[in-house]
């Protein structure tokens, strides 16, 4: 059972099932996550071996008005899936973020680090994190990951591609760090997970290596510009955050350890430039154009 089957990482996740998984996907018009009766009665219902909570509340701005809307998603609504997973014997594999992290270092986050959330949406999600763990007696997985994008939704990638369309210059902050991660790679990891039910507790998944926000916006630009799809003269410029005020705070440095998840899970690490380009290759394909704006 996926819930959040309608976002960027619900979309991969059913696209990524192992072809021997009976999947039911639930989007959020098929299953609202606050109402907890309604999550009671579908997991009771469906009885499903595994619950991938692939949904949640990630207008990170917005939460700062939305504090209880953000929260009723992103932290009370898993404890009424942990809940009903509990009671129909189901394993569950809850999904989080690197805002949980304060982000003011500049080495990578290991599981074992302090949860220190700047803001209401990093609040709700750490605290998703926490009910996840209590209300499964510490049975259920999560896997925290960094700045996802695909070819499906709303995400960076696609903001920058429309951009790029529209403008001869694009600015971009230079001074947050934190690596990109294809929610293709992602849903590939959690189907590793799923294949090992040892798996307890917190894992880290990201792809490999590390961007500032710049950094990967150039990447998207050159790669783009190759596949014909954002115009060859367009400028990325550097800025400061300073340039960009935001009324969320964001994590200077998120960049996630993911040595152990990896060796956990037996993946070898791909680097987030071999991920985008594979994304925009797909974008680039005719049957695809149409979804990349």
């Amino acid at each position: 059972m996926i819930t959040g089957a309608g976002g960027q990482l619900g979309r991969e996740l059913q696209r990524r099932a192992p072809t021997a998984v009976e999947v039911h996907a639930l989007a959020r018009h098929e299953l609202e996550l606050t109402d907890l009766a309604a999550v009671e009665r579908a997991v009771g219902e469906l009885r499903p071996e595994l619950i991938v909570n692939a949904a949640a509340y990630t207008a990170v701005d917005l939460a700062e008005e939305e504090r209880e809307r953000a929260f009723a998603v992103n932290a009370e609504a898993v404890r009424g899936l942990a809940a009903a997973a509990v009671a129909a014997a189901s394993r569950l594999i809850h999904v989080s973020t690197d805002f949980v992290f304060a982000g003011d270092r500049s080495r990578a986050y290991g599981v074992e680090d302090e949860a220190e959330p700047l803001s209401v949406y990093g609040l709700s999600k750490r605290r998703g994190e926490v009910l996840a763990l209590e209300g499964t007696r510490g049975e259920a997985l999560v896997i925290r990951s960094s700045w996802l994008y695909s070819r499906y939704g709303r995400n960076f990638v696609k903001t920058m591609l429309r951009l790029m369309r529209e403008r001869g210059s694009v600015d971009v902050v230079t001074d947050q760090v934190g690596s990109p991660t294809w929610a293709s790679s992602l849903a590939g990891a959690i189907w590793r997970a799923a294949e090992r039910p040892e798996l307890r507790g917190v894992l880290h998944y990201a792809d490999a290596g590390v961007a500032s926000w710049y950094d990967f916006a150039v990447a998207i630009h050159e790669e783009a510009a190759l596949l014909g799809l954002v115009p060859g003269e367009v400028v990325v410029r550097p800025v400061g955050s300073e340039d960009f005020p935001t009324a969320a705070t964001r994590p200077a440095f998120s960049v996630l350890d993911c040595r152990a998840s990896r060796r956990a899970l037996d993946l070898d690490p791909v680097h987030w430039r071999s991920a985008l380009r594979a994304m925009l290759t797909e974008l680039s394909e005719p049957h695809d154009v149409g979804d990349a704006g």
